[in-house]
Formats: structure tokens, C-alpha cells, sequence
């Protein structure tokens, strides 16, 4: 009989037989007290049937499914204001699956080395007098997923479709071409490979054989990379959730656990050879332990801006861009609670009218299930 279950239940119940250590058990630990009595919350009384319910805090982890709604619509309200009146370019960079290995034991390493071969590449190319000759802007997005939750790193990156040069001229794509596809690939490919052989003479890489660090960078560089590039023709605010479907998008989410028979466990994935929707069965420990791939080191920034689009120079940059383009910066998306005051409380759960009053604060629950293997700083309501 299949039953609907989400990624919290399945790590309640299948966690354990993992023998998960380190960072992946924090975060998994997390993910068990998310809005539950484990992190405390506060208890609610309703105005209008009387009604006590518990609110619980979430966990605010960056891997968590339930937290991540929230996370994207502020990260679109902080955005939308930077965004330029121009068409934008979608590119996507995949790292080779022979490097899977060393991403298992050196994420950092290979990760951090991934965004700067990219960002390498696409500012020798923007500054190249030949093609645009400027400084170009770029916002990259780490995922290191497949649809069925195998190792699959690529970098998203949005880019805005121009450059200033340094006259202070703005220098505009012309047409849906940004850059040619192989000379891309060839180039990043040589970046990346040259930058993992100094992260290797410099010790970065010690978990690995050395005499396997030569083979496989000379067998990198004899195959052919994968680099997707597609104009994205929206307006400014599709742009921006455009690209936030990206920014904060986790492994699986719980819409695509369809249910659980057992210790089977069914998803919904899309074959992108086909592209058709589709469904995979698979154990619920080998789930978590696929999920467990994708958990980051801890600090590692996956969203990140250069060029133009760098925290240092964003404000300056992008004001001059616009008196130049002679656009005014974008007004404020009004919503529909704009003006109003807000209403105390949060909706009843059992009337579905009234309003929930906090009355008192319920204490953390560190015993039993969903016990968090540190104390937590709880995350805002949400």
C-alpha cells in the first residue's frame, strides 16, 4: 500500500541504518526538527473559536524543502532591483563525471575551482576586443544534481546581455548569440584542468593518489565538455524568477516524493533524453543516501556574482548602466498587503477564521526523534 510520506518522515524512519557521520548527519538532523517540538516554537490561542495550537520554528537549512519557499521569494524581493532592462543569457557548465571521485572527497577543492574557471572564461571572452571588449556581469547558481539524484555538477549562470567598456560606453549583444559553444567548452577546459594541477602542487588535493592526478587530468583534456548556452528573452521580473528557480533549488523536493510502499520509495523525475515525466522506484536509505550527495560543506557560497554584478561595485555599476540606457531603476513590486497594517498572529487551523494569538513561548525538545545534534539559532517565522 503506498502511503504519502515527505524527505522528513523517510529521514525519521531510514536515517539511522546509514551510519551517516560529519556534515551530512547535521544537516540531516536539521531537517528531522524542522517545525517540530524539537526546536520550540510559540503556542498560539484563536480569537475565534478558542482553539490552542503549537507554531514550531523551522530550521532554516539551506537543504531543507520546507524552508526554501520562503528563502526564494525573499531572495527575488533583494534581486528584482538589480536587474537591468536588457535580454539576459541562460549558460550552464558541467563538470565532467569522471571527477565524481574527487568531488566526493574534495568538494571544496573542486567546487571552488569550477566557479573560477567559468568566470575565467567568460571575462577573457567579454574583454577580448574581437568579440565585446568590456566588463561583463555574471551571477552563477552550483548544482551538483541529477533528476534521480545521482552526482551531476554544473553551474547555472545568468548574464546580462552587455558589457561596459572602458571608455564607459555600454556595448550591447547584438541579436541571441553571446558566445560560440566550443570555443567555450575548450577554453573552461583547459582553465579548470591548468587551475586542478596548482591545487594539486599545492597540496589541495591530498586525499588523492598522486599518481592518479596526471592520468586524469591528460584524460580530461582529450574529451569534449558539455557547455549549454540559450538567450532568455523575458522581461526584467521573469528574469528574476527566472533565475531564482535556481538559486535556491535543493536535491528533491517533496512534491516529487510521490509516496512510499514499504521501504520503496517513488519519485517523479523528467528524462532529459526524452523529455518525458517519469517515475523511479527506488529503497528509501538508497534515496537518503543519494540526497546525502548533494549536502554542501558548510559556508560554501553557491550563489555567487562577478563583473558587473560583484557585491564590491553593484550599486555603482548598475546605476551607470542605466543612465546610459537612460532607464530608470525599477519601482518596487506593490503587493497586495502593501499600505495595510499587518494582521497579528497567523491563520486558525481549526476554524479556518480566526486569528492565532501567541500566548507563551514552548522551550526547545532536545530528547527523542528530531533532536538536533547541536542547539540551533531557530530561523525568523516563516
Amino acid at each position: 500500500m503506498i502511503e504519502p510520506t515527505t524527505l522528513q518522515d523517510l529521514l525519521v524512519r531510514f536515517v539511522d541504518r546509514l551510519g551517516l557521520s560529519g556534515r551530512a548527519r547535521q544537516v540531516c538532523d536539521h531537517l528531522i526538527g524542522c517545525r517540530t517540538e524539537a526546536l520550540g516554537g510559540l503556542a498560539g490561542l484563536c480569537e475565534r473559536c478558542g482553539a490552542e495550537r503549537p507554531r514550531w520554528r523551522s530550521c532554516g537549512d539551506r537543504h531543507c524543502p520546507q524552508c526554501q519557499g520562503h528563502a526564494t521569494q525573499a531572495w527575488c524581493e533583494r534581486q528584482r532591483a538589480d536587474q537591468l532592462p536588457v535580454p539576459y543569457f541562460h549558460l550552464v557548465f558541467t563538470l565532467p563525471h569522471r571527477l565524481d571521485p574527487w568531488v566526493q572527497v574534495h568538494p571544496e577543492t573542486l567546487y571552488r575551482v569550477l566557479f573560477r574557471s567559468v568566470w575565467k572564461t567568460l571575462n577573457a571572452f567579454a574583454q577580448d576586443p574581437r568579440r565585446l571588449g568590456g566588463q561583463l556581469g555574471m551571477s552563477a547558481v552550483l548544482h551538483t544534481w541529477g533528476q534521480t539524484l545521482c552526482r551531476h555538477v554544473h553551474l547555472h549562470c545568468l548574464v546580462p546581455g552587455g558589457v561596459l567598456s572602458k571608455e564607459g560606453v555600454w556595448i550591447a549583444v547584438k541579436g541571441s548569440y553571446l558566445f560560440p559553444v566550443r570555443a567555450l567548452s575548450r577554453h573552461v577546459r583547459g582553465a579548470l584542468v591548468s587551475a586542478l594541477r596548482e591545487a594539486a602542487e599545492q597540496g589541495e588535493l591530498r586525499k588523492i593518489d598522486p599518481g592518479e592526478i596526471s592520468p586524469m587530468l591528460d584524460a580530461l583534456m582529450s574529451e569534449a565538455w558539455v557547455v549549454y548556452a540559450k538567450p532568455c528573452l523575458a522581461h526584467t521580473d521573469s528574469v528574476v524568477a527566472y533565475l531564482a528557480r535556481y538559486t535556491h533549488r535543493i536535491a528533491i523536493s517533496n512534491a516529487r516524493i510521490l509516496g512510499l510502499d514499504g521501504e520503496q520509495v517513488r519519485i517523479a523525475y523528467r528524462d532529459s533524453r526524452d523529455g518525458q515525466n517519469k517515475t523511479l522506484q527506488l529503497q528509501a536509505p538508497e534515496l537518503i543516501r543519494r540526497f546525502a550527495l548533494h549536502i554542501l560543506p558548510k559556508g560554501l557560497m553557491r550563489v555567487r556574482h562577478y563583473g558587473l554584478l560583484a557585491n564590491r561595485c553593484r550599486v555603482q555599476r548598475l546605476a551607470q548602466i542605466r543612465e546610459l540606457l537612460d532607464a530608470p531603476a525599477p519601482e518596487p513590486e506593490a503587493t497586495p498587503d502593501q499600505g495595510k497594517e499587518p494582521k497579528p498572529g497567523w491563520p486558525c487551523p481549526v476554524c479556518r477564521r480566526g486569528r492565532m494569538r501567541p500566548v507563551r513561548r514552548i522551550p526547545p525538545c532536545r530528547r527523542g526523534a528530531g533532536r538536533p545534534s547541536k542547539p540551533l539559532r531557530p530561523a525568523p517565522y516563516r
